[in-house]
Formats: structure tokens, C-alpha cells, sequence
């Protein structure tokens, strides 16, 4: 595995540096802080030919991998601009519908959600199931070559602003199927369509993108609007998880460099005793240790995100990437804090709003328990606990 980057990753790496000085984490927090989508942001980042990394060209996207769409997640966080919109609509849902969508998805809403002109939010949480996601019940009962959709779904990120959701529903029920992974077919549901019904989950964490539940009432498809096919969209739906962790982990390590430049700088100019506190170990240590852990959860999903591309099995590496990018954001962030003091816990500095994201990152998408237990049984070869 050769992690060097050629000209077009580095420049894509570094674009949120360009971006950050339109759009800086002032912007961020600001928008944060009141639970306001940040559209212009969107629009700069469609009008420079983001939003369609993992597009081909032929439908309006860069035509480019999962290592492009980390290296871009990982280098806007750096700036302080985390963006889990980012995570769930170009990622997650166009560059499935790229690969397994009809013609009218390819040709029509794709290129659409290149330019930004719409955007995709992605569905599969129930109340219910939790992340035991073979026991949801959300169904589309079949009706010739039509569907009814009905069910609930719950903590979906941008509901409010997204035109579309590519939703993970049973058509055929788990207790009717000879294997748990059979009758799953993904949908991509016009949230104009009657019978969709949206509720805010109110969410105490400062982040521009709200969470909704969804409520699906016989809400009328067609086979038109399946992603894949029907029973078996299980290998798409595998094939969303990894990206999800492997880009939550960009997000993670970018948080944790930013913060831990904000408190080198704060450290290395705040005299006390005669000398920059930065030069003493008691706060010097936990900087350079939580930079340690960054760079290598880095590494770890770089690895993920190659090994996506070049269609390895990633799921070790993207577990293992999630768990330790998130561990490691939590730390960074904490000790980017306790570095400052009390003025860390000021908006004028506004560092701390970022700890409640990193402690997010802990738990969702999916829990570090989860992670840790693929890692004791899949990597490491123990009895499997659940």
C-alpha cells in the first residue's frame, strides 16, 4: 500500500483550506449553534465540483474514489468544518445509486445532486431495532410492480433539507426468509410524495444538520424507484456501512488536528511562571500524545479507503478506523481544552462545541461496543458475543 498522494488527492486534501477562507469554523459554529443548515457552504462546495467525488463522469460526478471523498472530509475538518451532510448524501447515497440505480437515477437525479440543485439523506435506523438492523420492520408490500411503504425511521441526518431518501426497507419479512440478510430492497423516496411525514429529534449537541424521524404512511413506489433489487439489497446496504465508518473517522481526525492546533498556538503564547505554558509536560504530554493517536487513527482509515477502492474487504480496517479516530477525537479535543483553561470553555475560543460532536462520534453511527466486538471476532478470530 503505497498512502502517498498524487497532485489531484493533494489538492483535494488541501481544498478546505481554500474553502475555510470563505467559510471558516466561525461559519461553522455559528450555523452550529443555532441548528442552521449552511447552504452557501453547499452551494461553493457543488459550484467546485464536490458533491459528485464518487459520481462517474458520465452523470455529472468527478468520476473519483473513497480515498478522494476522505481525504476532502478529513481536510475540511481540518479547518474546523465537519460535515456529516457530506457522510449520508454524496457518499452513502449517490455513489450507490451511481452503481445499482435505474436510468432515471443515473441520468436525472444524479446529475441533479452533482450541480446541488437536490439532495439525498439516507435511512435505515429504527426506534425499535437500534443497531440490530436485521430486525427492522419498515415494509414495502408489493402490489404487482408497485410498493407500499410504510414504517418509521428514526435519527436521520438533513431530513429537512434533503428531496430525496435512499430508505432500507423489508419486502419480504425477516420471519419469512431462510436467510436473515434476504429481503432487504433500498428505495430513493421523493419526501414530497404523500404519506411522508417529518419530526425534529431534538438534539442538545450543537451541529448545523438536524436529526428527524421519518414516518412513511403506504406511501405509493414503483419499481422505478428501487436501488438494486428487490430482496436483495442487503450487499448495497453492507456496502454503505464501511464508507460511513471510514469517513467518520476523516471527521474525527480532522476535529482532533484542529483543536490541537488551536492549543499549540493558545500554548505556546500564554505565559505563566515567566515561560509559554506549552513548555511545560503536564500539558505538553497530553498534546503530543492525543497528535500520536490522530496521525495513526489517520493511517488507519487511509488504509480503509484503499482498500475500498481497490475492492478489498475493508471491513477490518473501517472498524478499527472508526473506533480509534473517535477515541482519539475525544481525546484531542479534551486535552485541546484543558490547555486553555477556563477561556476553553468560552465562544470567543470556540473549542468546546466540538467535544460534544467527537463524543457523538463515540457512539454513532454505530457504537464503539459494535466496533470493538467486529474487531474481537472478525480480526481477531474470538468467539462471537452477540
Amino acid at each position: 500500500m503505497d498512502f502517498t498522494l498524487n497532485d489531484e488527492q493533494r489538492q483535494i486534501y488541501e481544498y478546505g483550506d481554500q474553502l475555510a477562507k470563505e467559510f471558516d469554523h466561525h461559519y461553522w459554529l455559528d450555523h452550529a449553534r443555532n441548528h442552521k443548515f449552511p447552504q452557501a457552504l453547499f452551494d461553493r462546495i457543488a459550484k467546485d465540483g464536490f458533491l459528485g467525488l464518487m459520481v462517474p463522469e458520465e452523470y455529472g460526478g468527478a468520476g473519483l474514489g473513497m480515498q478522494e471523498m476522505a481525504l476532502f472530509m478529513e481536510g475540511t475538518a481540518n479547518n474546523g468544518i465537519p460535515m456529516l451532510m457530506m457522510v449520508v448524501g454524496p457518499c452513502m447515497s449517490l455513489s450507490h445509486i451511481a452503481t445499482h440505480g435505474t436510468e432515471f437515477h443515473k441520468k436525472t437525479l444524479l446529475p441533479a445532486a452533482c450541480r446541488g440543485d437536490i439532495q439525498f439523506c439516507f435511512a435505515i435506523t429504527e426506534p425499535g431495532a437500534g443497531s440490530n438492523s436485521m430486525q427492522i420492520t419498515s415494509v414495502a408490500k408489493r402490489d404487482g410492480n408497485n410498493f407500499s411503504l410504510s414504517g418509521e425511521k428514526t435519527f436521520i441526518t438533513g431530513a429537512d433539507v434533503a428531496d430525496y431518501c435512499l430508505v432500507v426497507a423489508r419486502t419480504t419479512p425477516h420471519d419469512q426468509v431462510s436467510r436473515k440478510t434476504d429481503g432487504f430492497t433500498l428505495f430513493a423516496v421523493d419526501l414530497k410524495k404523500k404519506g411522508v411525514d417529518l419530526q425534529r429529534v431534538k438534539v442538545s449537541i450543537p451541529v448545523p444538520e438536524e436529526q428527524f424521524t421519518i414516518f412513511f404512511d403506504d406511501v405509493e413506489l414503483t419499481h422505478d424507484d428501487v436501488v438494486g433489487e428487490v430482496d436483495k439489497g442487503f450487499n448495497i446496504l453492507f456496502d454503505t456501512l464501511n464508507p460511513e465508518r471510514i469517513l467518520v473517522a476523516a471527521i474525527a481526525t480532522g476535529v482532533g488536528r484542529f483543536t490541537l492546533q488551536k492549543a499549540v498556538e493558545y500554548a505556546s503564547e500564554r505565559v505563566v511562571f515567566g515561560q509559554p505554558i506549552g513548555a511545560h509536560q503536564g500539558l505538553q504530554h497530553p498534546l503530543a500524545k492525543a497528535k500520536a493517536n490522530i496521525e495513526a487513527a489517520s493511517l488507519l482509515g487511509r488504509r480503509a479507503a484503499w482498500e475500498f477502492d481497490n475492492d478489498i474487504p475493508a471491513g477490518h480496517s473501517s472498524n478499527m478506523a472508526k473506533y480509534t479516530a473517535s477515541e482519539a477525537g475525544i481525546e484531542a479535543v479534551d486535552a485541546a481544552l484543558q490547555a486553555h483553561g477556563g477561556s476553553g470553555f468560552t465562544e470567543d475560543t470556540g473549542i468546546y462545541e466540538y467535544y460534544p460532536l467527537m463524543r457523538l462520534l463515540r457512539t454513532a453511527p454505530v457504537n464503539r461496543e459494535l466496533c470493538l466486538s467486529y474487531i474481537g471476532e472478525h480480526v481477531m478470530g474470538l468467539p462471537r458475543s452477540y
